[in-house]
Formats: structure tokens, C-alpha cells, sequence
């Protein structure tokens, strides 16, 4: 317990191929004697391979017999994971042999759809079908987000948003308060002037998997699979590579990363028992391992961050457990066994960070109070149910409220966690869980999972369409509260598109195109104009606002809404390379 110099060998080797064996990270014997045995024999109770063979069972008996559908070959999708090292059988008692997952969602294969890339695989929809929009914008007008977003963005005494030229000409006239426009209003002027081109490009040779701004967009790090972690200068309009940081102890990939919140350090976590700290104040670098002491023999935190005062760390692993590392006391001080399968998201919801958010493969979002939480006892104070399978993501709005989850159902739901799900929810969740027999990081996705009726007792307050979800755990986010109000939800998408969605209509706004394969991670400054996009493709785009015309996008606006009607604009838009669609 406590934490360790990393000794800079890979968990599950380096070289990313899962046909090849593990190579065993050098430990201290006194605190690794459990981990002594050789992993790949001696391993026969791997939890979470256990509950998702188990589930994958349960699926194919519930989907036995539906009709109109196709029934998956099972034994070609057993010989093909058995063949690429993504599942391996091992003796029980007896005559039994079990089914035990290797490899969890993020993980290596040679073919192109392991790999991300693009073709013919899954077009997502544009929007909702009309019916199931209504209701959930009925949802969204009934909520109190709707009145904080059109207060951030000075819009609560209009008719919708206002226009850019409407509030220049209001201006002109004298309305402004003072003599030049509000926050709220300078919120709303910027809503006008989205990033729409890529104005900077870095390229790498393997897959890109973390891109994130630090909370004062002074400096943006890029973790990839290389097992680099590169630091880059953003300030003052820069996007200048100041630092590469080689990460130790990586299997198979860099998975998450984060500033601590005065970013003298960053914190990075794999295929690993330990969360990774470096300090990157000044010109030397500082290594620390920080022991989460798992009783997996085979783990992984997929998602982590950072209280308010950097003290505490917050990680979500493939044992369906939280970990709460304290800095100062050196060593993890809570282990809750929080869900039936991965937790592949965390979150606080606000700045005191009491309330937890986490997301899991069972598709629910729970919340934790961590005042009243035990350990011995875990009890969540409530859960969002919803979706109808795993989570590959959550993010807060920062006010203890609202918050957004990305799901492998296609769909990005918001939520209000003052509206728990009842056990209607849960069970019908549960269930939709169940029937999902399908792999998102290889397979297409069927058309059966595309449902749009809302689950019995999903709380949920609004559901968004329109971008894939497919091959890792794509992540979404709201957009900066000081540019934008938090007007827009934006997201990566496995056709390597940025989707920003409006948060109050549910209509997608823009598309940016520029990638050759999924986009996992999307970051967006917190105070200006510009995202980062981390795609598979090996490629980190930074997109800002470029535009030949200054009410090009106003039109634009215009023809969407033209089309929402089903009106064929005079002029259809055209999509190229590196522009919004």
C-alpha cells in the first residue's frame, strides 16, 4: 500500500499484441506475493470475465427465437476470440471449463475494426423520430437547465437565441445594459463563431487515446498509445509541444489521464495496480506509483480524476470497484464495490466533491454521498437508469445537478440526480442489458439496438442521437460554462466526427470531419474558441472558428431549421474535409 518508484516495465507487455505473452512487472516480494504465480495459468475466478461471460450467456438464451432478426454464430465469434486472445478457456472442477475474458473494452486486434477505422459500419442518425423528441424536449422545458443556459447565455427575455444581428442592433439602440454587452451576451455572440476548421495537426503512429486541457487552458496533454504523454503549450493562442513524458508501467495503453487542478502534475492509469503520478513543475520530472492494492490479478482503472484541493484520487476499475487514493495519508483510503461490471467513468459532481458519480457496463449512472458512505456497507444514495447498455462515460455539469452519459446504446442521456429511477428503471435496464448480444468493439451495430422508446422509469431528462459509439469508450462532455453557458454537449464518434449537440433542442449544430478513424477524446478550452479531438487515427486536431463570411453560419442555422421542416433547401450543404458538414 502507499506509493512506489514505477519500475517503467509494461503490465501487459508493450507491444500492444495480445497473441504474445504477459511479461511480469518487477515487485516488491513482500507486498506482491499474490501476484507471484504466473497470471495467464494460474487465474481462474477473473470477476469481471466471469459476469460478462455470464451475461453474454443470458443473452443468447432471452434472444433464442426472436423473430425477424438474425441469430449470431456463436461459435464463429467464440473461435475468433479464442483465435485474436480476447477470451481463453480454463479448467473449473471436473469435467467444467470456463470462459474467462482476457481483455476488456480498450483493447489490441489487428483488424480494421479493433483498429477504428472508417467504412461501411454505422451511420447514426441525425435526430430523433419526431414523437420521442417532443416528449423529451417537453422534458428539458420543464427543467431547470434550460433556465440557467438561456440566463448564462442572455437569451431568457427572447423568443429562443437571439440572433447576432438582432443583438447588434439592440445594441446600436441603445438596449444593452452599460455600453457594451453582457457576459451572457458575449456567451451568446461566441455560440455564432464555433470551431469549424483544423488549424493545427499532430500526427502519431499509433492511436491517440486521452487529449485534455488543464483547468486554466494554459497547457493541453496527449496521451497515446506509444505510451507518451506529451505536454503542450496553449497559452496566448500557442499549440506548442513543451514536454514528452514517457509513461511507465503501461499495458496495452495510456487509458486515462488528468491535471492535477494547480497542474504541477499529471496523473495517467493502464493495464496496472497502480494509479501513475508526475510531477511536471520546473525542468525534472518526479515518478511516483500510487498502490491502489487491488485483489484482481489482472487490473485496470479505465477513468480517474482529481478533488478540487488535489488531494484526493478518484478511479473506476474493471472489478466494478471505486478507489479513493488520499495524497497526504499515502494510500488508498476507500474501496467500494460499486457495480456488477466495469466501471469505465467517475466524476464529482461539483467542486465539494462529496457527491460521486460513476458509470458502469451495467448501464447505470450511480451517486455516491461520501458522507454518509462505508465501506464494509456501500449504499449509493440513488441511481439513473435508462440505457440500455454499458456506460463508456460520464461528465458533470459542476453544479451537483446535471450531468451526461455517453452509452454503447448509441445515445448521450442527461440527467438530473434530483430525479432517481425507480425499481421499474432498474429492472427494465437490467434487462435491456441482458438482451444486448452483440461486441461494440468489433461488430456492427444491430438494428435492434437502436431503439427509441424510452425504457419503463427512465428518469432521464433528455436523449441525444446522432453519433456512433462503437470500438472504445468514446467520451462526451458539456461545453465551457465561461464561452458558451454550457449551451452545447459535445462528443467523439466512431466515424471519426466531433458532434456538438444543442443541449436545450437536441439537434446536432455541427459535425466536424477530419479523422480516418473513431474519435475517443474530445476537449474543448475553457476559455476559448477552440476543441482538441484524440482520434484512433493517430491524429490530434485542434479546431477553431474560421469563416469567409460573417453570417455564413446564420444561414447555415437557417437551412438546418429548413430541413427540420422538411423543406429542401435552395443550397444543400456540402461536407468536406476538415469543415463542418
Amino acid at each position: 500500500m502507499g506509493s512506489q518508484s514505477s519500475s517503467g516495465m509494461s503490465g501487459r507487455g508493450s507491444s500492444g499484441d495480445p497473441d504474445e505473452s504477459e511479461p511480469e512487472r518487477s515487485q516488491n516480494p513482500s507486498q506482491r506475493s499474490r501476484r507471484q504465480t504466473d497470471r495467464g495459468t494460474e487465474r481462474q475466478a477473473d470477476r469481471g470475465g466471469e459476469r460478462q461471460t455470464e451475461r453474454q450467456g443470458n443473452r443468447g438464451t432471452e434472444r433464442q427465437g426472436t423473430a425477424g432478426e438474425e441469430d449470431v454464430d456463436l461459435a464463429q465469434v467464440l473461435a475468433y476470440l479464442l483465435r485474436r486472445g480476447q477470451v481463453r478457456l480454463v479448467h473449473g472442477g471436473g469435467a467444467r471449463v470456463q470462459l474467462v475474458q482476457s481483455y476488456s473494452d480498450s483493447d489490441d486486434d489487428s483488424d480494421g475494426a479493433w483498429e477504428g477505422r472508417l467504412g461501411d459500419r454505422y451511420n447514426p442518425p441525425g435526430t430523433y423520430l419526431t414523437n420521442h423528441r417532443a416528449a423529451s424536449v417537453w422534458d428539458v422545458d420543464s427543467s431547470e437547465i434550460k433556465t440557467q443556459i438561456l440566463l448564462a447565455t442572455a437569451s431568457s427575455g427572447s423568443k429562443g437565441m437571439p440572433s447576432f444581428a438582432q443583438m447588434l442592433q439592440e445594441r446600436e439602440r441603445g438596449r444593452c445594459r452599460g455600453t457594451s454587452f453582457s457576459h451572457g451576451e458575449c456567451s451568446n455572440i461566441r455560440a455564432h463563431f464555433l470551431p469549424n476548421q483544423v488549424t493545427h495537426k499532430e500526427v502519431f503512429h499509433q492511436k491517440a487515446f486521452c487529449g485534455v486541457y488543464s483547468e486554466d487552458g494554459q497547457l493541453f496533454l496527449s496521451a497515446c498509445q506509444d505510451q507518451n504523454v506529451r505536454l503542450y503549450d496553449t497559452g496566448a493562442g500557442r499549440f506548442r509541444l513543451v514536454r514528452t513524458v514517457k509513461a511507465r508501467d503501461v499495458g496495452w495503453s495510456v487509458l486515462d489521464a488528468t491535471f492535477t487542478p494547480d497542474r504541477s502534475a499529471l496523473l495517467y492509469s493502464s493495464w496496472s495496480d497502480y494509479i501513475h503520478l508526475c510531477s511536471v513543475d520546473g525542468d525534472s520530472e518526479t515518478h511516483t506509483a500510487l498502490d491502489l492494492n487491488p485483489d484482481e490479478r489482472r487490473f485496470c482503472v479505465f477513468s480517474l480524476t482529481v478533488s478540487s484541493d488535489g488531494r484526493e484520487i478518484l478511479g473506476g476499475a474493471n472489478d466494478g470497484c471505486l478507489y479513493v487514493f488520499d495524497r497526504e495519508q499515502n494510500k488508498r483510503t476507500l474501496k467500494i464495490d460499486a457495480h456488477e461490471d466495469d466501471v469505465n467513468a467517475v466524476q464529482f459532481a461539483d467542486s465539494s466533491c462529496q457527491i460521486v458519480l460513476s458509470g458502469s457496463d451495467d448501464a447505470l449512472c450511480k451517486v455516491w454521498d461520501r458522507r454518509t458512505l462505508r465501506e464494509d456497507r456501500p449504499q449509493p444514495v440513488g441511481q439513473l437508469a435508462g440505457h440500455r447498455d454499458g456506460l463508456t462515460f460520464i461528465h458533470s455539469k459542476g453544479d451537483g445537478r446535471y450531468l451526461i452519459s455517453n452509452s454503447k446504446d448509441q445515445s448521450i442521456k442527461l440527467w438530473d440526480v434530483r430525479r432517481f429511477s425507480p425499481k421499474e428503471g432498474l429492472a427494465a435496464s437490467r434487462l435491456a442489458v441482458t438482451q444486448q448480444n452483440w461486441d461494440y468493439r468489433w461488430q456492427q451495430v444491430p438494428q435492434r439496438a437502436l431503439k427509441r422508446h424510452k425504457l419503463a422509469g427512465d428518469t432521464s431528462v433528455m436523449t441525444y442521437r446522432g453519433h456512433g459509439v462503437l470500438h472504445t469508450l468514446i467520451r462526451c462532455r458539456f461545453s465551457p460554462e465561461f464561452s458558451t453557458g454550457q449551451r452545447y454537449i459535445y462528443t467523439g464518434c466512431s466515424t471519426g466526427r466531433v458532434v456538438i449537440y444543442d443541449v436545450l433542442t437536441g439537434c446536432v449544430v455541427s459535425r466536424l470531419s477530419d479523422h480516418d478513424a473513431c474519435v475517443r477524446d474530445v476537449s474543448w478550452h475553457p476559455y476559448e474558441d477552440s476543441i482538441v479531438s484524440s482520434s484512433w487515427d493517430g491524429g490530434v486536431r485542434l479546431w477553431e472558428h474560421r469563416q469567409s463570411h460573417l453570417f455564413d453560419e446564420e444561414r447555415e442555422s437557417e437551412r438546418e431549421r429548413e430541413r427540420e421542416r422538411g423543406v429542401k433547401p435552395e443550397e444543400e450543404e456540402c461536407g468536406e474535409e476538415g469543415t463542418v458538414e
